[in-house]
């Protein structure tokens, strides 16, 4: 059996340990040897060992405190990815936080520019401006709502549109950010072009800087052209919204379908687990559907929630509903980072 088992010298070489670090993880009860000379105290590790060994040294390699450590070599499989899973979260935030506060330092240095970067995959940046392109407006009243409002922080990009009956906002999560929090207006013709162009790219930055805005991939480079105005404050809508009494989860282009054809306004009303739709000449039709809270009875013009199912995204839709009278919530079953408010319409 001794033949078997190594000095501590041999098993540090081939586990990547060093000797003084197996004593000490000896000392912490992480890592015991096989065995201890009675005599000499000298330390021997067996070959099965090595498995321990190696997953310990990745796992302090990647900074995880010595409790965790033990949850994750003695626990069991949900245990240890609990304890990897929220020691990813906090070293993301850490890394995020200081990302921050260097970038804060060197824009401050003299000759430093102050930038702001946001890197996205460009097929989700194409997706987004699919998604709240149908809410941009359409007519001339006010120039800023022919626009998409684009807001980058170290922690989101986010596209919103309105047209006063819609109102539509995508949050996307940077794989990079830095520099400070910005908003640009853009022309929704400028970023429909741009949406194409960024589509086959892995990854897209967009940059802001002094000198404009431009967007970077694959070794190409783009300006990003900005317009003038000042975009209304979505956030108070948001943050105005009352909580829902109504919940209603139903197949998406089965809805859509009942609706684009349908002369308007239309009326959802629930009658069990089911969504009834009703057009103005008062044909019905009726599919299945999960509800929850009080029986609904709501009138949209499909007109403008059409294009807020077709932008959608999953096989499901959900519309949060507060009362007949208030924006509505809609959103995809499975998605939460795109969501559109849409105004009801009256019906007798």
């Amino acid at each position: 059996m001794d033949d078997e088992l190594l000095s501590i010298g041999s098993f540090a070489r081939r586990v990547g340990l060093t000797p003084s670090a197996l004593r000490f993880y000896d000392d912490c009860g992480v890592l015991p040897p096989a065995h201890v000379d009675a005599v000499t105290g000298y330390r021997y590790y067996s070959p099965d060992q090595e498995r321990r060994a190696v997953l310990l040294r990745r796992l302090r390699a990647a900074g995880v405190p010595l409790p965790e450590v033990g949850v994750v070599l003695d626990g069991t499989a949900e245990q240890a990815r609990a304890v990897l899973t929220a020691h990813a979260r906090r070293a993301q935030d850490v890394a995020a936080a200081a990302q921050s506060a260097i970038g804060e330092v060197l824009r401050s240095l003299p000759g430093g520019e102050r930038r702001t970067l946001a890197r996205v995959g460009g097929a989700e940046l194409s997706s987004a401006v699919r998604q709240v392109a149908p809410s941009v407006a359409s007519g001339a009243e006010f120039p800023v709502l022919r626009c998409v409002l684009v807001e980058l922080d170290d922690q989101e990009v986010r596209l919103v549109a309105t047209d006063r009956y819609r109102l539509a906002v995508r949050t996307l999560r940077p794989t990079f950010a830095e520099g400070a929090a910005v908003r640009l207006v853009v022309d929704v013709a400028e970023l429909t072009g741009i949406a194409s162009w960024a589509l086959p790219l892995a990854e897209v930055d967009i940059e802001v800087a002094e000198h404009g805005a431009r967007l970077h991939g694959e070794g190409r480079s783009r300006t990003l052209p900005t317009a003038e105005g000042t975009f209304p404050d979505y956030r108070l809508i948001l943050d105005d919204l009352p909580t829902p009494q109504t919940r209603l989860i139903t197949d998406r282009n089965t809805l859509r379908t009942a609706l684009q054809d349908a002369p308007g306004p239309v009326v959802l009303r629930t009658e069990d687990q089911r969504l009834v739709v009703t057009d103005r000449d008062g044909s019905s039709v009726s599919h299945p559907a999960v509800h929850t809270g009080p029986p609904l009875r709501i009138a949209f013009d499909p007109a403008v929630l059409v294009p807020t199912l077709e932008a959608g995204v999953g096989p499901d839709v959900l519309l949060e509903v507060s009362a007949p009278d208030r924006p509505v919530v809609v959103r995809s079953a499975d998605q939460g980072s795109f969501t559109t408010l849409v105004m009801p319409v009256r019906t007798r």
